[in-house]
């Protein structure tokens, strides 16, 4: 005679407080956070940082940027930007060179290994962005897309630039 499994105790949902939920600021940042550890987790699994996405991105749409101008895009600390940069160099994702017209700045431009590697951490954020959003149909995700950007590009002027200059196609998948 065998015994029964013991099932695993099943940890009761404890509910969010009803002013919580009717707060539009407190679910944005619910959700935010929610999306955001769960990159930050998928990134690691691949060997990457949030911000080495946000640095690649960046250089992929084809200025080359100074390690400041890439700090300030990003709202990073220029000494975390140095550690982040050294990082994608290491790895021949991008090359720093002195800049030409001032000797003291560092210009940064993405490699094909860094175009290809940006390629995969695309794709992780496409697969995030389905299983995240998929309770929401096309158009109701595209209303909130639509609704996030425009409160973006009205809070914080780096959204507002990037918003009006027309986006690059996705390179072509490597595989």
């Amino acid at each position: 005679m065998t015994t029964p499994a013991a099932e695993a105790p099943t940890r009761p949902i404890h509910r969010i407080a009803k002013e919580q939920l009717a707060s539009t600021g407190f679910l944005l940042a619910r959700l935010g956070f929610a999306f955001k550890g769960k990159a930050i987790s998928t990134f690691e699994n691949a060997g990457f940082e949030l911000y080495d996405y946000g640095v690649l991105a960046l250089l992929a749409e084809g200025a080359r940027q100074t390690q400041s101008t890439i700090a300030d895009s990003l709202a990073v600390d220029p000494s975390r930007m140095v550690a982040l940069l050294d990082s994608l160099e290491r790895r021949q994702l991008i090359v720093r060179q002195r800049d030409a017209q001032d000797r003291r700045r560092h210009v940064v431009s993405i490699t094909p290994d860094g175009k290809r590697e940006l390629a995969k951490l695309r794709g992780l954020i496409k697969r995030l962005e389905e299983e995240f959003f998929v309770p929401l149909d096309a158009d109701r995700r595209k209303a909130l897309h639509d609704l996030l950007l425009y409160l973006a590009t009205e809070i914080d002027p780096r959204c507002a630039f990037a918003a009006t200059t027309p986006a690059l196609p996705d390179p072509p998948s490597s595989t």
